[in-house]
């Protein structure tokens, strides 16, 4: 059975329920739309996890973010990923200092774009492996390391990497270990008829908006930690388990998985399941997450993590329609379908 929650903790549920309310009104002051992705980002940045953009040119991507951490008051860093990109152009570099007062020659390590609280890795698909993997160890471990020193990075410490889905000449591909690493892949959409004449009728006047901050990084540090202290039953954690385990090809998985999954998704998306629906739960001001949670975290957390075998792509089947066909069939504890 889950624990209750502390009543300090109950009183930063309501501090962050009224946090998402103001970051939202303060957003709303420059993008236009998106909600469901802002929300999405949210879930994230308090569950401390890493998220993929994905979405063509032109949606304000880059605006959202900086944006967002401008509100939120964190520091923000732009890595545009190009072919010729190399890894000390991310962590950052030695160089050979001459020191006035005593004439010496040192080393002095000058740190690089990674150093930032909110990092947008820009197309990130566009730079070689080897690029990619020095901004994928900084994800995973937080820290850098030049030389022979360890440079720990600043918390909290949040990547969004973006990628275009409809261009993939001299693109370099993230192979699904790495892509393992994001806990959500969040696409973004074209805005309504309603809300692009807005934008329109906006950008193109005198109008300049000024977001005001909403919080600083000690208290997302606070949420964040408070994400996860939050109580999780029993059978919210055995109904992501089984979600994601039944994503996977196996003699006792459903015909649909054999057919059309190549390789299903691993304990860590049962993890992310878990987290998001709790962190879900917290910027709602609720107390513990339910199986609802998890249902409505389950595509993001799972599109990138689940691989359509050729019988998929024949048949015009995509991750989202196997997740889908996984939530209608996978049975939660007391044996409904979720």
């Amino acid at each position: 059975m889950a624990q209750p929650v502390a009543t300090s903790d109950v009183q930063l549920l309501e501090e962050l329920k009224t946090a998402r309310g103001e970051i939202l009104t303060e957003l709303r002051k420059i993008i236009v739309g998106q909600d469901a992705v802002v929300e999405q980002l949210l879930t994230v940045l308090f569950a401390n996890g890493h998220c993929l953009l994905v979405g063509v040119p032109g949606l304000a991507k880059t605006l959202l973010v900086s944006t967002l951490a401008t509100i939120l008051d964190l520091k923000f860093s732009r890595i545009q990923f190009t072919p010729d990109l190399m890894p000390s152009d991310i962590t950052g570099t030695e160089i050979l200092e001459d020191d006035p007062a005593t004439g010496k020659r040192a080393f002095k390590f000058i740190r690089g774009p990674i150093f930032a609280n909110m990092v947008l890795a820009d197309e990130i698909n566009r730079t070689p492996p080897k690029t990619q993997a020095a901004l994928l160890q900084s994800m995973q471990e937080y820290r850098v390391t030049a030389g022979a020193t360890t440079y720990q990075l600043d918390l909290p410490f949040f990547v969004l990497a973006t990628q275009n889905p409809i261009e993939f000449e001299g693109t370099y591909p993230l192979p699904e270990a790495q892509l393992d690493r994001f806990m959500y892949h969040i696409s973004v959409g074209y805005p309504t008829d309603a809300e692009e004449e807005r934008i329109v009728a906006t950008t193109t006047s005198a109008y300049e908006a000024s977001p005001k901050k909403v919080m600083g990084v000690q208290r997302i540090l606070d949420l964040q930690h408070l994400v996860r202290r939050i109580p999780v039953s029993e059978h919210v954690v055995r109904y992501a388990v089984r979600l994601a385990r039944s994503s996977r090809p196996g003699p006792d998985s459903a015909s649909f998985v054999r057919d059309w999954v190549s390789w299903g998704a691993g304990p860590r998306a049962a993890q992310y399941l878990v987290l998001g629906a709790k962190a879900r739960a917290a910027i709602q001001g609720r107390p513990t997450p339910g199986a609802e949670d998890v249902r409505t975290v389950a595509p993001a957390v799972l599109r990138h993590r689940i691989i359509p075998n050729f019988n998929a792509e024949a048949d015009g089947i995509s991750s989202l329609d196997i997740i889908a066909k996984l939530l209608e069939t996978t049975p939660s504890v007391d044996g409904k379908h979720a």
